[in-house]
C-alpha cells in the first residue's frame, strides 16, 4: 500500500498498486472506495473501436476502461471524464504510468454540466460504466467514494445516456455495462434516438441468470434491436470460461454480434 498524491478531507489517499490484463495494464487505484473488478475490463473489450477512433470514457474513475481499451487498439485516442478530483489525478498518474500520455487524457467535470472541452458530436465512441443503483433503493456504503461509484446522485442512468448521445456523431456506437435489472431503463432512455440495439446478457454461469448485462447502440439509427446470445463468465467450478479467460487476462476483443 502507498499513499499517494491525491487527497479527500485533507488527508492522502491510500492506493494499492495493481495490474490488469494479465499484468499489461498498472492501476494505482484507492484502497478503501470502488475497487476494479471485471466490468470496466469487459466494457473496454466490448467497444468496437478502431485506431483513427475518438472515444469518450464518462466516468472514468481511475481509469481502467480507457487503459485497457488503449492497450487492446493501437492509436484510438481516449478522453475520460471524472468529477472526483482524486480519482481523476490518480488517473493521469496511471496513464502516465502505462505511457499512453500521448493519446489518452481525462478531464474534471459534472456531466450534467460538462466541459467545454466536450464538444457535441465529437465523438465515434462513448463507453460508460454508470453507477448501478437507484438512491431511492439503494443501501449506501458509508465510504463515500464507494457509494459514489455504485449509487446515482443527481445524474441519474437517462442523464448518462443523455450526454452519451449528445457527444457521440450520427451513426456513431454507445457501449455500456449495466445491472440487468436496470435493463428497461436503459431502453427508454435510448427509445427513438437510437437504434441497431444489442442487449448482450454476461452469464455468470450455465443455467444462471444474468446479473449484468452490455447494452450497443447507434446514435440516430433505426435497426431493430438484437438479443446477442451472451457470454458465460465461470466454469462449474468457479474457474473463469475459456471466452472470459481471454478477455480478462489476455486483453481479447468481444464482439458483441455474431
Amino acid at each position: 500500500m502507498t499513499l499517494d498524491a491525491p487527497v479527500r478531507g485533507g488527508d492522502q489517499l491510500a492506493t494499492s498498486d495493481d495490474t490488469l490484463l494479465g499484468g499489461r495494464v498498472k492501476l494505482r487505484q484507492p484502497v478503501d472506495g470502488y475497487r476494479v473488478a471485471i466490468d470496466p475490463v469487459i466494457l473496454a473489450a466490448a467497444v468496437p473501436a478502431h485506431a483513427d477512433d475518438r472515444v469518450l470514457d464518462i466516468g472514468c474513475g481511475t481509469g481502467a476502461a480507457t487503459l485497457c481499451l488503449a492497450a487492446r487498439v493501437e492509436g484510438c485516442r481516449i478522453i475520460g471524464l471524472e468529477r472526483d478530483p482524486a480519482l481523476a489525478q490518480l488517473a493521469r498518474g496511471n496513464i502516465a504510468r502505462n505511457d499512453f500520455a500521448e493519446r489518452l487524457s481525462v478531464v474534471e467535470g459534472d456531466l450534467l454540466h460538462p466541459p467545454a472541452s466536450l464538444v457535441p458530436g465529437s465523438f465515434t465512441q462513448v463507453m460508460a460504466n454508470p453507477p448501478f443503483l437507484e438512491a431511492a433503493r439503494a443501501s449506501v456504503s458509508p465510504i463515500a467514494a464507494r457509494a459514489s461509484a455504485a449509487v446515482e446522485s443527481e445524474a441519474q442512468l437517462a442523464d448518462w445516456i443523455d450526454l452519451a448521445l449528445a457527444m457521440l456523431r450520427d451513426r456513431a456506437t454507445l457501449t455500456l455495462i449495466h445491472r440487468a435489472d436496470r435493463l428497461g431503463d436503459v431502453l427508454a432512455a435510448l427509445s427513438g434516438r437510437a437504434g441497431g440495439i444489442v442487449v448482450f446478457p454476461l452469464w455468470p454461469g450455465e443455467g444462471k441468470a444474468a446479473k449484468r448485462i452490455l447494452v450497443q447502440a447507434k446514435k440516430s439509427s433505426a435497426a431493430p434491436l438484437t438479443l446477442a446470445h451472451g457470454l458465460v463468465l465461470h466454469r462449474a467450478d468457479g474457474r473463469n470460461s475459456e471466452a472470459a479467460e481471454a478477455i480478462l487476462r489476455h486483453g481479447a476483443a468481444l464482439s458483441l454480434v455474431s
